[in-house]
């Protein structure tokens, strides 16, 4: 049999049968202990006068699937063809036969990744699903491997002999391999859920704030790795008007007169008339062009990229650092284009690429950035921000800057979001012989044409993100503050910074009106609580819910419960945290703990869910524990400057110390199964503290950095990153740096067990980082596993590579912090 369910690996897992043991049993002793038929719900006859049974038509299948979400939903009751039905205990069914269908349900409690044999007796012709995927059987067995979890069983019967006589049964592989059967409705978090329910990933609202436009994204078992999107057009009280059934448009923008809805749907330019919803063609033959935005009522900006033609050349010469780039040759220009005659006109033109930042229809100007030149050779290459005259045509430098982010308009000034070294360092806030990171995004104003600065955002802690000016020239801004992503309004007139109140610790989209009260169309996740819609009021500071996943895909669900932890280190310096606990943990035992980390430029944000699912480690009874170490952004530009030029040397510090701090107070955590895990710069952080301390029992790196000067030199962007990880530093100025801070040169005095995580296509770090630590590790003996994922960047994002790469480190923690070697050893122990 192939059991399918995401935790568990596919086609390696079912092997072994043995003794039978009845479903409701606790031990592998306990063979004859009576089933117990109060926790198994039963429902039945559905449809009892039925003539012919699914199985016996020629689309059997497709009838049982479509009767799925009723049987599966957790409600007591539902109507079949006028009739109620209710959920009722199994043993209180006394009938020998019934007509039409029936189903059982319940749910499987397990403790630890279980496998076994689940056999079937008494039901001639049924279908068992777990966790909603179909099982096959052999002759009504079915080989089971769970992992740690709560696990949804269903039982659909066509055809029953005798209900007296069907029985369930289950078979452990050994002894460790114990189930509890549970009726309750409750359930523990599941990777499923976590990857598989709705979230928003594209908004819209109308300038007038009366309509707006969503899509919807999920997945499921059925579509696998293809995602189902919806888009909705809705009025002001949630109200569908409009579905989008022929596609999924993309860049959807309303005209500034609040008559049209312009987006793109299988590279053609539409409009959607917002009163009567007719459909117009725009434009045809779009390929590469993106970024549409209104000039005015009847012109549209936009960028029109066009790539070189492949050729069967044997050879690449290199025109630069960047050409390693696959896009690095492709050009982008800016357009406008009429939409009442259907022509288009080139705003720029040449072999550099030009992007748009923003135009102003009043003062008929255009604003764009360029690159100084095509392939620069530099580690922080300037950009030139230029603005265009449309009357005159005339295009006008405002500057060329070496650290530079974004620009719009600010009524007769511009804003620029940009590094402390902006214009000479205008926005730093260090002591003089400090170097700044450049990642930690300030705000300014231009005036006068680009002559004159003024930063805005010196005594600023977060990091400024995106930026939108609003029709009185203030500023809707993202940041990045601390471990949140709040939305704040900058009141350009009052020269400072409000909090808006959007309720959420992470704002993922937002999307704003025109008119004088202004109102936000935003969504995104609580540490604990999934993704919401929101509305939000400016001027009131006051948010509206529009929708929340919650009751839909975790209704009972058991979440951890989340604590902060601050800790001050041996500089004085307070180091930020926070702490997942599992549901239910009883904490007069001791329990494994997992330490997360980044330690690069960004803290590791309060996401709901993300590509390291804290919710779903600590449901599997991990104490989770994340630290926010020296170095990123969104604490003040003294604490993200100490990243440059120390590849680990506070991080590592504060790591220890934070783990050490925690399991003092945490003396539930058994301090000698702690893990640590990092991505990226993480890996690297994971693969530089084996080499430093002996602190943590097992580790994983994924996509980690082992030697700085590979990666510097091979990685897509590794030498721009350096160039403020290292700023001024290179392997031959600065060799020691590049040398004693990788971790490779000190493989020696790693005694850590450790797991190297890789995609074998990664472009930012190149896979050879892995290889190189594992060839020293194997060469030395130690404990150290290798695993690529094929295909693979340097995230996992498709649903099949992410469930298993989840599965990966929690089967591997299992391993060395629990003792449990048996889901690790079912996924890996026979290649």
């Amino acid at each position: 049999m192939k059991f399918s369910a995401p935790w568990c690996h596919q086609n390696k897992l079912f092997k072994h049968a043995a003794t039978f043991l009845t479903l409701s049993s606790l031990s592998f002793s306990a063979l004859a202990a009576p089933l117990d038929k109060s926790k198994i719900q039963f429902i039945g006859p559905l449809a009892e006068g039925m003539q012919l049974k699914p199985f016996q038509t020629p689309h059997g299948n497709a009838i049982i699937n479509n009767l799925l979400p009723q049987l599966q939903a957790d409600s007591e009751s539902f109507s079949v063809f006028g009739k109620k039905q209710n959920w009722q205990p199994f043993d209180k069914i006394n009938a020998l036969t019934l007509g039409g269908l029936q189903a059982l349900k319940f749910n499987i409690e397990t403790t630890r990744f279980t496998q076994g044999t689940l056999t079937l007796k008494g039901i001639e012709q049924g279908q068992l699903f777990i966790n909603g995927e179909l099982q096959t059987s052999d002759k009504k067995s079915y080989k089971l491997a769970l992992n740690n979890s709560t696990h949804s069983v269903l039982i659909v019967a066509q055809q029953v002999a005798n209900w007296h006589d069907v029985t369930l049964d289950f078979t452990p592989k050994s002894e460790v391999d114990k189930i509890t059967l549970s009726a309750s409705q409750t359930r523990r978090l599941s990777a499923k859920q976590l990857f598989d329910a709705p979230t928003i990933n594209q908004l819209s609202l109308a300038p007038n704030a009366k309509q707006y436009v969503t899509t919807t994204r999920t997945y499921n078992d059925k579509t696998q790795n293809q995602a189902n999107t919806v888009t909705v057009l809705k009025d002001a009280d949630n109200q569908t008007l409009y579905r989008f059934e022929a596609g999924q448009p993309s860049n959807i923008i309303w005209s500034p007169d609040n008559q049209y809805l312009v987006y793109l749907l299988n590279g053609e330019l539409k409009q959607l008339n917002r009163k009567n919803f007719s459909i117009k063609t725009l434009a045809n033959d779009l390929e590469g062009a993106n970024g549409f935005t209104f000039y005015n009522d009847t012109s549209l900006l936009f960028s029109w990229s066009k790539s070189p033609e492949s050729t069967n050349s044997l050879t690449k010469h290199y025109k630069g650092l960047q050409d390693r780039w696959s896009y690095a040759r492709t050009t982008s220009q800016i357009y406008i284009f009429d939409t009442k005659s259907g022509l288009t006109k080139a705003l720029s033109q040449g072999p550099i690429s030009y992007s748009l930042e923003d135009s102003n229809s009043n003062r008929g100007k255009i604003l764009m950035s360029r690159p100084v030149m095509a392939m620069q050779a530099s580690t922080h290459p300037e950009t030139e921000l230029v603005e265009l005259d449309l009357k005159s045509n005339k295009l006008s430098s405002l500057g060329k800057f070496k650290t530079f982010n974004l620009a719009k308009y600010a009524n007769k000034d511009i804003y620029v979001v940009a590094g402390p070294d902006f214009k000479n360092g205008a926005g730093r806030a260090l002591p003089k012989a400090m170097l700044a990171n450049n990642y930690d995004g300030q705000l300014y104003l231009l005036t006068e044409s680009g002559k004159n600065v003024k930063a805005l955002s010196k005594q600023f802690d977060p990091a400024i993100g995106q930026l939108h000016v609003l029709e009185n020239g203030d500023a809707l801004i993202k940041v990045t503050e601390q471990d949140t992503q709040p939305l704040y309004l900058f009141d350009l007139s009052k020269q400072r910074f409000k909090k808006l109140n959007a309720g959420l610790d992470i704002v993922e989209q937002f999307s704003y009106s025109h008119d004088r009260n202004t109102e936000i169309l935003l969504s995104g996740t609580n540490a604990l609580a999934p993704q919401q819609l929101k509305r939000l009021n400016v001027n009131k500071n006051k948010t509206d819910l529009i929708w929340d996943s919650k009751p839909s895909s975790y209704a009972n669900t058991r979440l951890p419960t989340l604590e902060e932890f601050n800790f001050k280190n041996k500089s004085g310096v307070e180091i930020t945290g926070r702490v997942y606990i599992p549901s239910n943990l009883d904490k007069t035992k001791k329990h494994p703990a997992l330490v997360y980390y980044y330690g690069g430029t960004s803290p590791v944000t309060r996401g709901f869910t993300d590509r390291y699912p804290f919710n779903l480690w600590a449901e599997n009874g991990y104490v989770v524990y994340v630290v926010q170490p020296t170095g990123a952004t969104g604490f003040g530009q003294k604490f993200s400057a100490q990243h440059v030029n120390a590849w680990g040397d506070y991080t590592t510090d504060d790591i220890i110390e934070g783990t050490q701090a925690f399991l003092n107070k945490y003396n539930y955590v058994d301090s000698k199964k702690v893990g640590n895990l990092g991505a990226s710069y993480g890996g690297f952080m994971t693969m530089l503290l084996a080499t430093k301390t002996d602190i943590f029992s097992a580790s994983i790196a994924h996509a980690g950095i082992s030697n700085i000067t590979s990666y510097w030199g091979e990685g897509w962007w590794g030498y721009l990153y350096s160039g403020e990880a290292s700023k001024k530093s290179f392997p031959w100025n600065n060799p020691e740096l590049y040398s004693q801070h990788s971790p490779v040169f000190h493989a020696d005095k790693v005694t850590t067990p450790m797991l190297l995580l890789h995609g074998d296509s990664d472009t930012n770090v190149p896979v050879g980082e892995s290889l190189t630590m594992y060839t020293a590790l194997k060469l030395l003996n130690k404990d150290v596993e290798l695993i690529e994922y094929k295909g693979a960047d340097h995230q996992i994002f498709a649903r099949d590579k992410r469930f298993d790469w989840w599965n990966t480190m929690l089967a591997y923690f299992d391993k060395k912090l629990k003792d449990e070697p048996q889901w690790w050893d079912s996924m890996y122990k026979n290649d």
